[in-house]
């Protein structure tokens, strides 16, 4: 079972979560975002030992299509994005995609 999170972005974005504890991370430079961004993702959700990937939502625009496809179908590792546009039902559509159901479902 895979049970390493993994942080992927700006050295900036980044920061935050080393000094929390997460010990792996792919800093990704602005100059080169989208070349850097697909491989850094691409090869963390290839990584057995990955469980969850953390990155921000507006990293998101700067994948490529199908990098971007894998990340939205994703269930193992779960992706889960942070920042602008990334709360409300986007959040509860993660939480439901990474567990399989709806805890905030009226019953």
């Amino acid at each position: 079972m895979s049970q390493e999170i993994a942080v992927v972005g700006s050295p900036d974005f980044t920061t935050g979560f080393r000094l929390a504890g997460v010990r792996r991370f792919e800093n990704v430079q602005e100059s080169s975002k989208s070349d850097e961004l697909d491989g850094a993702v691409a090869s963390l959700l290839d990584d057995e030992d990955i469980g969850i990937i953390v990155m921000h939502q507006d990293d998101i625009d700067h994948l490529s299509r199908g990098v971007r496809q894998d990340v939205e179908t994703s269930v193992e590792p779960a992706v889960v994005t942070l920042g602008a546009g990334a709360g409300g039902a986007g959040l509860r559509g993660q939480i439901k995609r990474a567990i399989g159901i709806d805890l905030m479902e009226d019953n």
